[in-house]
């Protein structure tokens, strides 16, 4: 799946390429998301826009007020998830790692939620590893870590949590070598995934012997 964003279409230029050419729609699904809104209005109009063009009632919704830090808008963002939903949308919010605000989209009847990792394109990782942590225990629809990761340790750690997946542009369009990043990040998607599913071992505060203490043979004096 891969999420782009809602810009109006250059009407005058019809036979412009641009991304969508470039994309195997038989191999992947588009996600529209409403990037830029800052207001829910404006995510409002940009959703429903997208649904024109695609056809798809599938909506990443994003409502970030803020250009300094793009941290996305709770309130913002509640009201126009109620209203898609009203609407018939397919609405995946993104949203702080916020476990009280996720319960609230969830009961909403979003299809899941999407927690920021750390700031938009900051590329630090797991800031906010506790809450999602909240959010992956108590949630009843998939939990997408979206936004700040840098590397794919930072992908596998999201899986080995619980997470249902994690979406990343940044740490890969900014590579020195974006192909081999995202084949990177795959298989950190992939290890996280079999790790959760194994099972680790619960941390402890002592050390445990790995090897039987039975039959250790000792120096005599």
């Amino acid at each position: 799946m891969i999420t782009v964003a809602i810009r109006r279409l250059p009407l005058d230029r019809p036979n412009e390429q641009n991304l969508m050419d470039y994309i195997d729609w038989d191999r992947y699904s588009i996600l529209p998301n409403t990037a830029g809104s800052r207001t829910a209005e404006e995510a409002l109009f940009t959703a429903r826009l997208a649904r024109s063009l695609t056809g798809s009632n599938w909506i990443k919704l994003e409502v970030i007020p803020d250009p300094k830090y793009l941290l996305p808008d709770p309130i913002g963002t509640l009201e126009a998830a109620k209203q898609l939903i009203a609407e018939g949308f397919v609405v995946l919010p993104y949203i702080h790692a916020d476990p009280v605000l996720a319960r609230h989209l969830e009961e909403a009847g979003c299809a899941t939620v999407m927690p920021l990792g750390s700031p938009i394109g900051s590329g630090r990782g797991l800031f906010t590893a506790e809450e999602i942590q909240i959010i992956i225990e108590n949630a009843n629809v998939p939990v997408v870590v979206d936004a700040g990761l840098g590397v794919p340790s930072d992908a596998s750690r999201a899986l080995e949590m619980g997470a249902d997946a994690v979406l990343v542009n940044t740490a890969i369009a900014q590579a020195v070598d974006p192909a081999g990043m995202a084949e990177a990040f795959k298989l950190g998607v992939e290890a996280g995934r079999k790790a959760y599913l194994a099972g680790r071992i619960p941390p402890r505060e002592m050390a445990q012997a790995s090897s039987p203490t039975e039959g250790v043979a000792r120096a005599q004096a």
